[in-house]
């Protein structure tokens, strides 16, 4: 009888070990698992970031080109890849649109005759608004570059009032 025991030990030991094994498997699979979900996150709070500062830059940059030129109506630009690119999700678009308010805004042909609140103000006042569009590269839509309107992806909008 004694015999027989020794021979249930190492049967024992195989099953625990590879009981251990799958547990410790299992537990790596969920934490890769956890990671990639943080990565993801990550790289979608850097992004939407990015847009905003893209949304900052280009107000400014607005701003600027109406202080240079007088009737400034639209801003465009893709950056970090050509059109193509920015659609599947390696790049923004940047659009920036400006309209002109107040009684004397010297753009006859961009008035958006609004009046402002005080008939006596002088000078001419903006409303600049931002947009910045993106993708997520893992998006479905990225592969076949689809239009803006069909899928706008994601957009981040500023608005700005500025006296110039």
């Amino acid at each position: 009888m004694r015999d027989n025991c020794p021979k249930l030990k190492p049967a024992f030991s195989i099953i625990t070990t590879l009981f251990i094994i799958v547990l410790m498997s299992s537990l790596t699979v969920m934490i890769f698992d956890l990671s990639g979900k943080v990565v993801q996150e990550t790289t979608s709070q850097y992004r939407k970031e990015q847009a905003i500062l893209y949304a900052k830059s280009y107000t400014e940059f607005a701003i600027m080109s109406l202080t240079a030129q007088s009737c400034v109506q639209t801003i465009t630009a893709n950056i970090d890849g050509s059109t193509d690119e920015v659609k599947r999700g390696q790049g923004y678009r940047v659009v920036v649109n400006i309209q002109y308010l107040g009684n004397d805004n010297g753009c006859p042909n961009f008035v958006t005759d609004v009046p402002l609140l005080t008939p006596s103000s002088r000078g001419t006042v903006v409303m600049i608004d931002t947009y910045v569009h993106y993708r997520d590269p893992n998006h479905p839509n990225a592969l076949n570059a689809a239009t803006w309107a069909s899928d706008p992806g994601i957009t981040y909008h500023r608005r700005t009032l500025q006296k110039l």
